[in-house]
């Protein structure tokens, strides 16, 4: 091995050591102040949220953190198994008489095994958390028939559009030349954009029933609201959410003129009308702040740099090496380029994953006043506590946990931010 693949190697390995042990900090941060908190209601919530829900949610927290645990130990496991074990060399290895129908079917197959394997892999975690974890906190509500009609579904719909584009990259790898990497952001950025324009029509409707909002009372309120923001939408659906989980949600989706507002059967059932609107208010200020649209470019960005990274790096013999692969002479290596490159970004984009997380909580609070602004800020806090209350979300999170990994304010800053420090009783 060469000096540069030595270093790559230690590299890598402290990056993956670090990572587990950041985690394991973090995770036994949280474990520790949610114990700790759990046997008393904070002061500010007293009158809204009764002592068994703050416990359920307590207890839920530190399930979902054992089970983060398990996750941890089972992926650092499996990413080892894959570069320093030698599994992706193996797979490689064992699929090489796959060429003899060309070298793309070969590199293609690599990936589709690999993907394949994965999947198999994350089963019984996946499995765990449904059926033992939401389970046992009342939130599952999907038999072990939907599951597994969801999985097979999801897979066959993830093969049928990920596949060609996963052979498009590869195909440009080893066609263009050294710029390939451009063209295949160009081909990337399209895919996703279609994706977006797809989802809300196409591909979610497999999984979901979408019925038209009928409440003609609330369906008046919502379309006042939105026209009094500006905004348009291409139809108010509600979803059939209650068939999987009992947690509750509201979301736009889609993109253009294919934009449509989407509520759980779930959320409406717990909300009154004026929260609702709340809710969507919050939604909106997505929107108008131009959040969306932030992310898409943050994308665009990201993977322009990230498809340039890979672009390089597959050029370096050290790069396979020290992850435990022997790059072929003379034959495309860019499926292993690929999955080195997948399997290595996550270890080193840990660390910078707080400030994504500060960014998404910024923009939480500023959807919030603009919701506050747009109506009743009693309703947008009542709402907040009814949903924090009804997915059993702790309102005592490890400070530093919470800053590290939240996309979403905890509620006692939400609710200060807001000028409700002492929130009213749903």
């Amino acid at each position: 091995m060469s000096e540069a693949s030595s270093l790559w190697t230690q590299v890598f390995v402290a990056a993956v050591l670090l990572m587990a042990l950041t985690k394991l900090y973090l995770s036994g941060r949280q474990v520790r102040y949610v114990t700790s908190h759990r046997h008393q209601v904070p002061e500010a919530f007293a009158e809204s949220i009764p002592l068994e829900a703050h416990q359920k949610a307590a207890d839920y927290t530190l399930a979902k953190s054992r089970l983060a645990l398990l996750e941890l130990a089972w992926s650092t496991v499996i990413l080892l198994g894959w570069t320093l074990l030698g599994g992706l060399s193996a797979l490689d290895q064992t699929l090489q008489f796959v060429h003899a129908w060309g070298p793309l079917m070969q590199q293609l197959a690599v990936v589709g095994a690999f993907l394949l394997i994965g999947g198999l892999l994350d089963l019984p975690l996946s499995w765990h958390s449904t059926f033992r974890v939401e389970e046992r906190f009342g939130f599952n509500k999907m038999s072990l028939g939907l599951w597994t009609a969801d999985l097979l579904k999801s897979s066959l719909v993830g093969a049928l559009i990920g596949l060609p584009i996963v052979a498009l990259i590869l195909w440009l790898m080893g066609s263009i030349g050294p710029l390939w990497w451009l063209w295949a952001w160009v081909a990337w950025m399209g895919f996703n954009l279609l994706i977006l324009v797809l989802y809300p029509t196409v591909i979610a409707p497999l999984f979901n029933k979408f019925e038209p909002l009928e409440d003609e009372q609330l369906k008046a309120r919502v379309t006042a609201l939105m026209k009094r923001c500006g905004f348009a939408a291409k139809g108010l659906f509600v979803m059939d959410g209650s068939k999987r989980s009992a947690h509750a949600n509201a979301y736009f989706t889609g993109f253009g003129a294919a934009k449509r507002v989407v509520f759980y059967d779930t959320l409406l059932r717990q909300l009154k009308p004026g929260e609702v609107d709340a809710v969507l208010a919050h939604e909106l200020g997505h929107f108008k702040h131009r959040h969306v649209l932030q992310r898409i470019v943050s994308l665009f960005v990201i993977s322009l740099g990230a498809l340039a990274l890979l672009g390089w790096l597959s050029q370096q013999v050290w790069f396979y090496t020290g992850l435990g692969v022997n790059p072929h002479l003379g034959v495309p290596n860019d499926a292993l380029a690929l999955l080195l490159f997948l399997l290595v970004v996550p270890v080193f984009s840990y660390f910078v994953s707080p400030l994504s997380a500060h960014l998404s909580r910024r923009h939480e609070f500023e959807a919030d006043a603009f919701a506050c602004r747009q109506t009743q800020p009693a309703d947008l806090a009542t709402a907040l506590i009814k949903l924090y209350k009804d997915n059993a979300s702790t309102l005592t999170p490890d400070p530093l946990f919470a800053r590290f990994y939240y996309s979403h304010p905890p509620a006692s800053e939400r609710l200060a931010r807001m000028g409700h420090p002492h929130p009213f009783t749903p």
